[in-house]
């Protein structure tokens, strides 16, 4: 958190997979020297440890019995955001081709989601927090001073999770673009959480644009939100 900041706030980042929200929030954070939390990297552990453990993505009392007892940390790390489960560094293992495909399920059922969002919650408490997901503005963070919900194409969102992943067997362009549009879809349909835009969120597209011009409009957003709420408690 900056420490000349005199009213940090909490910035909300929400979207679709691939739309960059992780880079994005991280950057954001590192300008305004705020605690960046990767929401989805929670997920992504619970599903990956799942399929470690052999608990099937479909049993979802096992899947939540998993979730109530894991002990997620978040640490800063030099090349992003590391994660721990129960103890063991997993951040190479959230991408693997396996928890993208699971983790849309994993992450519906009821228990996991209060779970995580409980941590969430208590992560924002003391503000300055930039956090990105799927509910963060309509859901973990609903007072959240500045919000926004960042999104691309299906098509581009695709082509940066494959250049992510680099060369894998049997992965293709296509097959992501697929398997994006349908993340997108159980992620709306679903009943608890959905994905959606909340109603004060900025909406930023960022297909075909810099990430550097991004982070630097969310930048100035959150600077004139913090004067705003300075202003008016002068």
């Amino acid at each position: 958190m900056n420490p000349h900041s005199e009213h940090p706030i909490n910035i909300a980042i929400d979207g679709p997979a691939g739309a960059g929200k992780s880079t994005v929030a991280r950057l954001v954070a590192n300008a305004l020297q705020y605690v960046y939390v990767d929401t989805g990297a929670m997920y992504r552990a619970v599903t990956a440890i799942a399929l470690e453990r052999g608990i099937s993505p479909d049993d979802e009392e096992a899947i939540g019995r998993l979730a109530e007892e894991l002990d997620i940390v978040l640490l800063p790390g030099d090349e992003g955001q590391r994660v721990l489960a129960d103890g063991s560094d997993v951040t190479s293992k959230l991408r693997s081709l396996e928890v993208n495909r699971n983790v849309s399920r994993v992450a519906a059922y009821e228990a996991v989601r209060k779970k995580m969002a409980d941590l969430q919650r208590r992560m924002a408490l003391a503000k300055g927090v930039v956090m990105d997901g799927r509910d963060i503005g309509t859901n973990v963070l609903p007072d959240a001073e500045l919000k926004i919900f960042l999104t691309a194409t299906p098509r581009e969102r695709a082509l940066r999770r494959y250049r992510e992943m680099g060369e894998q067997p049997g992965v293709t362009l296509e097959q992501l673009e697929r398997e994006i549009a349908e993340r997108d879809r159980m992620d709306r349909e679903r009943e608890l959480a959905p994905l959606l835009q909340a109603p004060d969120a900025r909406f930023v597209d960022s297909t075909g644009r810099p990430i550097e011009q991004i982070v630097d409009e969310i930048v100035e957003w959150g600077r004139a939100a913090s004067r705003t709420i300075s202003a008016g408690e002068k």
